[in-house]
């Protein structure tokens, strides 16, 4: 039993540092600031980082909780909104993309067909995705986990052998077919481009922790040389809205599923 109980903490921990990058990678707002930058906000979420790291395996620390800490050195609200207009803009080609099917070098028709495997996953766990909202939006993908994750809780909490199974198979094939295979290349941009600002600091806890997360199940993650694909492939803009919007999750009414809100 005490085992179990680890489980279920270790699930509702990876949930809220999933939830901190759904977030952070939306345009920011005041509850950015509030729950990722605020002294007393990230310490708590250092705090939950501290147990991530404290579970790695061959004694080696993925510096989580670092990286969180690091997001309470940025600067105020103003800053942070001048550097995602730099950074994602309202473009067809952003200076860090942060959408997954605009990386890689496959042939055009795999685009759609990497949006139609995305739109796909949503669907399996009764998500609904805006229309007019991107699926690839690498806030949107982590929202996604954010929701297994916690899923995953609920089942061990309920002994729920099959829908146990269910949430870690999608996790694991969505890290190796979507988020892990494209976080280290979208990092490696945002390092380039914002390296002592909050969403290079942001990048850097996304890629430790997609890296702890791999590890987790046993995957390769994705190769930090990954290129954009060729511009001409992505003339049609599109838009992303709020965070809030980018999934619409009918959650259902259960303690376990909030125990671990920040």
């Amino acid at each position: 039993m005490k085992n179990e109980l680890h489980e279920i903490d270790l699930g509702l921990c990876r949930s809220a540092i999933y939830e901190a990058l759904a977030l952070g990678f939306r345009p920011p707002t005041t509850e950015t600031y509030e729950r990722l930058i605020h002294e007393e906000q990230n310490s708590a979420l250092a705090q939950i980082a501290t147990m991530l790291d404290a579970s790695g395996s061959n004694g080696k620390s993925p510096n989580i909780a670092f990286r969180v800490r690091q997001l309470s050195q940025c600067a105020e609200l103003e800053t942070l909104e001048k550097a995602y207009r730099y950074l994602f803009g309202f473009t067809a080609h952003p200076k860090a993309p942060p959408y997954e099917t605009e990386y890689g070098e496959e042939t055009l028709f795999q685009q759609p067909q990497e949006l139609g495997d995305l739109s796909g996953f949503y669907r399996a766990f009764g998500l609904k995705v805006n229309t007019f909202e991107r699926v690839d939006h690498i806030g949107c993908e982590c929202e996604f986990l954010a929701f297994l994750t916690r899923k995953e809780a609920y089942a061990l909490e309920q002994n729920d052998a099959e829908m146990l199974e269910e949430t870690r198979r999608a996790q694991r094939l969505f890290l190796k077919d979507h988020l892990g295979r494209f976080a280290p290349a979208f990092v490696k941009t945002l390092s380039r481009e914002n390296p002592d600002g909050f969403y290079g600091r942001l990048g850097n806890l996304c890629r430790d922790f997609t890296r702890w997360e791999c590890a987790h199940f046993n995957i390769p993650p994705g190769s930090e040389l990954m290129r954009l694909r060729p511009t001409e492939w992505m003339e049609e803009a599109f838009t992303c809205g709020s965070g809030e919007e980018l999934i619409q999750i009918t959650r259902p009414s259960i303690s376990a599923l909030n125990a671990c809100e920040m």
